[in-house]
């Protein structure tokens, strides 16, 4: 009997770990933090998709590799909305960011590079303005991609 004991005990004791293994396991997360997207959403005025579309193949494509090429960006991709209904954008603009320190610059060095970017702020406000013209921007979404353990 008391070796009988002796095993019972041997046995509970050898399963503790494992138990605790996962309890530890339970209690662990199931994603970690990835990138951050940013989603700019758009809605082309009738007639100007094609207008816009173009736009963002030059002046907005260069943009955004000047962007990628300072390490201020990872990716950027055009979204076309399917069939989008009233109210909605039919262009996404998504832009990947590495984490969010990537948005811990001064306002002094985003203007710096923006400059370099667009040479003149002023020129680039007016354009900017000018665009409302052809597009209207509905929002914008920053979120964080949760990558899955």
């Amino acid at each position: 009997m008391r070796h009988l004991s002796a095993a019972v005990m041997a046995l509970a004791l050898a399963a503790v770990p494992a138990v605790a293994a996962r309890a530890a396991a339970d209690d662990a997360p199931s994603y970690d933090k990835g990138p951050v997207w940013d989603f700019g959403l758009v809605q082309t005025k009738d007639g100007h998709f094609d207008d816009y579309v173009k736009w963002l193949a030059g002046q907005w494509r260069a943009q955004e590799e000047a962007l990628k090429k300072a390490g201020r960006i990872v990716d950027y991709k055009v979204l076309v909305v399917v069939d989008p209904r009233k109210g909605e954008p039919d262009i996404i603009l998504a832009t990947q960011f590495a984490n969010m320190a990537a948005f811990d610059h001064s306002v002094a060095d985003e203007y710096a590079l923006q400059k370099q970017i667009f040479g003149s702020l002023s020129k680039a406000n007016q354009e900017q303005a000018d665009r409302g013209a052809i597009r209207t921007i509905l929002g914008d979404l920053l979120v964080r991609e949760a990558v899955l353990k």
